[in-house]
């Protein structure tokens, strides 16, 4: 056969140039990261602003991570909907209390310890185990509706306070982001550098906390706990 009588010379031109051409295939493979949103060289001013923007038109978020409230550290584990409430689990002082938010109504589950806490060992022993309904607009309880508002959580927590200055990027969960710095609340604020600018962390110095952001505009389903204790109506109101 033709192939067989060609002289050692040309098989090597040959291989040579199906090794070139393997070669110009991988990295061409190895080239296709997404592109960048255009963060990376904006101001910290617009970093926050894009940040901001991306939020309010977010549909879902998970959040997760600890933060200081009043000196003392509250660990979050958050799923929320944007103009519809969110769910998961708040620790206090080593207090668990799992919530959701819907409907203008804020359900809480804690335990014995909690309850005790807030209403003696009584009323404890009754409470243990069941949801307890609290209007949104109320004090204690109801005042865990703010951390289950995406767009006014996140907002808050995206507040300018004095000068921001760039810093160094990170990866973050497999995506690259750009970094904005606060030096008088000493948070920094990090924001995807591809994709949506959403935010995806944010570090307080020291002791301060973290709060990661992922899970963006993933189904997140709301409803009701099932016989939930009406707060209003064991108060008489």
């Amino acid at each position: 056969m033709r192939h067989r009588s060609l002289s050692k010379g040309a098989r090597r031109r040959r291989a040579g140039a199906a090794a070139a051409t393997l070669a110009l295939t991988l990295a061409g493979c190895g080239s296709s990261s997404p592109p960048g949103n255009g963060v990376s060289s904006k101001s910290p001013q617009e970093i926050v602003s894009a940040a901001r923007g991306a939020v309010a038109g977010a549909a879902t978020v998970h959040m997760s991570g600890s933060i200081l409230s009043e000196h003392k550290p509250i660990s979050l584990d958050m799923e929320l909907v944007a103009g519809k409430g969110g769910k998961g689990q708040i620790t206090v002082e080593g207090l668990r209390v799992d919530l959701i938010a819907v409907e203008r109504a804020v359900y809480v589950n804690g335990s014995r310890s909690l309850y005790a806490r807030l209403a003696g060992p009584a009323a404890a022993s009754v409470l243990q185990g069941r949801w307890l309904k609290v209007p949104s607009t109320s004090g204690s309880f109801g005042s865990l509706s703010a951390v289950t508002s995406l767009t006014g959580l996140v907002d808050t927590t995206l507040a300018e306070h004095g000068n921001l200055t760039r810093t160094g990027g990170r990866v973050i969960g497999g995506t690259p982001a750009v970094g904005v710095t606060d030096a008088s609340r000493r948070g920094t604020l990090y924001v995807a550098a591809t994709g949506e600018p959403y935010p995806l962390e944010i570090t307080k110095a020291g002791s301060g906390g973290r709060i990661v952001f992922d899970r963006w505009n993933q189904p997140v389903t709301l409803a009701p706990p099932p016989d939930p204790i009406n707060v209003n109506e064991l108060s008489g109101r």
